[in-house]
This record gives structure tokens, sequence and C-alpha cells, in this order.
């Protein structure tokens, strides 16, 4: 799977749920911890709840390794889009929700807009084993953090 570490990240599911239901549950980012092997919190920097331009404080872990990245909501489509910025590393993180014949389809995706900041190119291949390594590592923890928020999400008849 190794290819070059800011190569666009993706994972996606079918969950059995109408998008409004998915949504409800994607966005108290303070569960995001339950779904994701990596994140262990997410803390609102701001005021004003989930909005574009709110800044959370994202921890990390991995292992002994513990550390934190500063991001802020660029993208909100009630329904639709949730996505932010990881200013400390250039990456985004998008989750997008489109409905089907008998669900919802989630994608989780991870693109690098312009480049990986050299300050993660550092972090990763000091703590993390290399940049294209933990991008392998990102990918598999995207697709079980989708899996988790599908689980969690009350089916369509509950």
């Amino acid at each position: 799977m190794s290819a070059a570490a800011d190569r666009e990240l993706r994972a996606e599911v079918h969950v059995d749920a109408p998008p409004a239901r998915v949504w409800e549950v994607l966005i108290d980012l303070r569960r995001m911890s339950d779904w994701s092997p990596e994140l262990v919190r997410m803390v609102p920097l701001l005021p004003g709840g989930l909005r574009l331009g709110q800044q959370y404080l994202g921890v990390n872990r991995r292992g002994a390794v513990v550390w934190p990245t500063r991001n802020v909501v660029v993208g909100l489509d009630p329904g639709r889009v949730l996505a932010w910025e990881t200013r400390s590393s250039g990456a985004r993180w998008i989750w997008e929700l489109a409905p089907t014949g008998s669900g919802t389809t989630v994608v989780h995706r991870r693109p690098v807009p312009r480049r990986l900041t050299r300050l993660s190119a550092v972090f990763a291949t000091a703590f993390l084993g290399g940049s294209t390594g933990h991008a392998d590592e990102l990918e598999a923890g995207m697709r079980q953090t989708a899996e988790r928020l599908r689980d969690a999400v009350p089916a369509a008849g509950d």
C-alpha cells in the first residue's frame, strides 16, 4: 500500500441509516476518540460550538508517543460535509455523507492540499517510523474509524 506520504488517504463505509442520523453522531466530536485508534481527545478552543473557524486541540497517541495538533473547521455543510485542517501537519480531514437507496455512504478522506509541513515530516521520522509508514497506518486507522462510526449510528429501524 505504501506510496507518497502526502497522497490522499481514503476510507468508505455504508451505514444503514439516513444521512441526518449519521450526521448527528458524526458532529459529536467528543466521541471521535471512541472511534479513532490514534486520537485521544478533541477539545474545542473557542466558544460557540461546531462552526466554521472553530478550533480544536487534538491529542493523539501512538504507543508511548503523545502529541497535540491544532485543527480548524474549514468545511461545514450540515448533513453532507464536515472538514478540518490540521495546521501542524498540513493535512485536511474530510467526512462526506451521501444518501443511498438503503442508507448513507460515508467517505472519510485526508488530502494534503499543499504539502505536509516540515514539522510533520521531522516528527514522523523521529517518533512514528517515517511519514510514508505513518500514512499507511493512518489510512488503516481511517477505515477503522469509519467502521466504528457506522457501528455507533442507530439503524434506521431503531
